[in-house]
């Protein structure tokens, strides 16, 4: 009799053990999926909530969208943590992503037929060694701010500006022809229209970063024409970023050269401007280029969901009418196509024209030894420490030598 008791509790436990495992499943089969989204830029959060929702309905799989700190996410993506400590995806500027990508932590996109929607250069950002890792969701560029009033169209060359500063200045209407808010990355459209380049390239077409062209004929002529409109006092040596857009919004200056976030400033004080592309340096030549930044959607190679990501990324979010919905929540000028060449507004429509075929900020580590050593060579010039030349070569050893 014990025995057929004992062997009845042994049953009833199995049996039990097997509804518990069964019910388990049940429940985690009930228990919806859900995606990470860290964003750093507090703009783009309402329409990415309301996104994610219609996400949500069309997929089945939630998304939780949270405001990080972009070294935060930059460092929780390179630790590959995953789980609750890393997203899913995540919004960067397209210049973050050579460690990533270097240290393996971000997974490779495929667009299929909806690359044909993008912007080339946007593309071109997020492309790394040849495989994009990005979904492009907007364009950032600086343009050529001139004052309408002073000037009633835009120089077609950088001589036809000096030339109009000049005699404005002559006049008494103007102080300097514009001042530098660096004489790096606000200034590149001045070097890359002289046919300058930091680095060269692989065969692949991807950055070489053991190609430093900073101190070749064309990187070199164009710190040779800034330093020639500093010895012409068309420009201030002293080299100060608010300094340079107080010249232009109180009437002192006809030109700078600075992005969107100069706006709300300029609208403030009142100046009269508009917005073009930048001089070229002969006529009927190409315009000068300035550095592009473009923001995009990475995938944590972490991260449990990639196949759930590359849906919300790519399925979901780059259609015509979602990044429309970011472009409205937020009007920086848009990675996808239609939406760039159809904008209405004059401020976008200024920094589209300057930034058509504007120059994606290298985003290899090797960029990171560039700054320092640039803007020491525009200062040695500027002062006359050192030929432009001169100053250039001895940056280009520091860079190589790092």
């Amino acid at each position: 009799m014990k025995k057929i008791v004992k062997v009845l509790t042994v049953c009833l436990l199995v049996l039990m053990l097997v509804l518990t495992v069964s019910c388990t499943k049940k429940t985690e089969a009930k228990t919806p999926e859900k995606l990470t989204f860290w964003v750093y830029d507090a703009g783009r959060i309402e329409v990415l909530n309301e996104l994610g929702k219609k996400f949500e309905a069309e997929f089945g799989v939630s998304v939780e969208v949270s405001m990080v700190d972009l070294g935060q996410i930059r460092n929780q993506f390179l630790l590959a943590s995953g789980g609750e400590e890393c997203a899913d995806i995540a919004i960067i500027p397209h210049d973050n992503l050579g460690a990533l990508v270097e240290n393996g932590m971000v997974t490779e996109i495929n667009l299929g037929a909806k690359k044909s929607s993008y912007l080339e250069p946007a593309l071109d950002g997020f492309n790394y060694n040849g495989k994009l890792y990005g979904v492009p969701l907007a364009v950032e560029n600086i343009g050529f701010f001139y004052n309408t009033t002073m000037i009633p169209a835009p120089p077609e060359t950088w001589d036809d500006a000096v030339a109009l500063a000049e005699n404005l200045i002559k006049t008494g209407k103007a102080e300097v022809m514009m001042g530098l808010p660096d004489a790096t990355y606000n200034a590149y459209p001045v070097y890359d229209g002289f046919g300058g380049a930091i680095f060269g390239k692989k065969n692949d077409g991807s950055l070489d970063g053991k190609q430093v062209l900073i101190a070749d004929p064309g990187f070199t002529a164009g710190l040779e024409f800034l330093t020639s409109l500093v010895k012409q006092k068309l420009v201030p040596e002293n080299i100060d970023w608010d300094a340079a857009h107080v010249l232009f919004e109180s009437g002192k200056a006809p030109f700078c050269m600075t992005g969107p976030w100069a706006l709300t400033r300029f609208r403030t004080a009142g100046v009269p401007y508009a917005i073009s592309k930048f001089p070229a340096v002969k006529k009927g030549g190409p315009a000068s280029n300035p550095f592009l930044g473009v923001q995009g959607m990475i995938i944590s190679s972490a991260s449990p969901r990639k196949l759930l990501a590359q849906s919300f990324a790519v399925d979901f979010i780059a259609r015509q009418e979602n990044m429309q919905a970011i472009f409205d929540a937020e009007q920086r000028p848009s990675a996808w196509k239609s939406i760039f060449e159809n904008s209405g507004d004059s401020d976008t429509k200024g920094f589209n024209a300057a930034g058509v075929s504007a120059v994606p900020m290298p985003s290899i580590p090797e960029m990171g030894n560039v700054w320092d050593a640039w803007v020491a060579a525009a200062a040695l010039s500027f002062s006359g420490e050192r030929s432009p030349a001169d100053a250039l070569q001895n940056a280009k050893a520091q860079i190589l030598n790092r």
